[in-house]
């Protein structure tokens, strides 16, 4: 397997696992608790703000080992994928999105100011990686992570600046959770796009007819 495909591999299991340790973290959290995708942060699946912060196990361990393995493989998968295509302006992004998800990990939402910081870096960097996803990506694909990591950025920019706009009518957790997704589905899609035998040469086309295009143009 070559290290392009390897890259894709991780990235696919690392969205994979990202949405499905969510699910499987919200079916053991205790329905007593009031815990809603309307009302309830994903984080409050490892711990809820303080004072008075909750932890509920299985749950709380099931989500922190999530993101802790989501941000290795995606770390791992940065300095492969670089290795081929050589664009930091998409290479910094993704590789602090995978530090970020590491954090997550390690400092549950009791953890504070350390869990806010590495939440909102991955909420930015998500959002930025999808969008600069289009220097190594061809059409349409290319489109999609500009729509995805948009939809993120937007979003979040909405809660900080105007949250009347959104949080009354899908709530906090169902916010938040329009700013996360659209990265969890863009970096599998992403994953997927890069084990596909032919994107070497989709690349290789698209370099071809950008340096036919500037020969003209010069």
């Amino acid at each position: 397997m070559n290290k392009l495909k390897l890259s894709g591999v991780l990235l696919f299991l690392a969205g994979s696992f990202a949405l499905m340790g969510i699910i499987t973290a919200e079916v053991f959290y205790p329905s007593a608790s009031g815990y809603t995708t309307f009302n309830s942060e994903i984080s409050d699946l490892g711990a809820t703000r303080p004072p008075n912060s909750l932890i509920y196990q299985p749950s709380s361990s099931i989500f922190s080992i999530t993101m802790l393995l989501s941000g290795l493989m995606v770390l791992t998968a940065t300095f492969y994928q670089h290795k081929y295509f050589k664009k930091l302006l998409f290479s910094i992004p993704l590789g602090l999105f995978g530090l970020s998800l590491v954090g997550i990990g390690f400092f549950s939402g009791d953890k504070v100011p350390y869990h806010g910081i590495f939440s909102l870096l991955a909420f930015i960097a998500g959002g930025v990686s999808a969008i600069t996803s289009f220097k190594v990506v061809s059409t349409p694909f290319k489109f999609i992570g500009i729509v995805f990591g948009s939809i993120t950025l937007l979003t979040w920019c909405a809660v900080v600046f105007a949250p009347n706009i959104i949080v009354p009518f899908i709530g906090m957790g169902g916010t938040e959770r329009w700013i996360v997704y659209p990265v969890v589905l863009w970096i599998t899609g992403f994953g997927g796009y890069l084990m596909n035998p032919r994107t070497k040469n989709l690349m290789t086309n698209d370099r071809e007819k950008s340096s036919y295009q500037e020969e003209r143009v010069s």
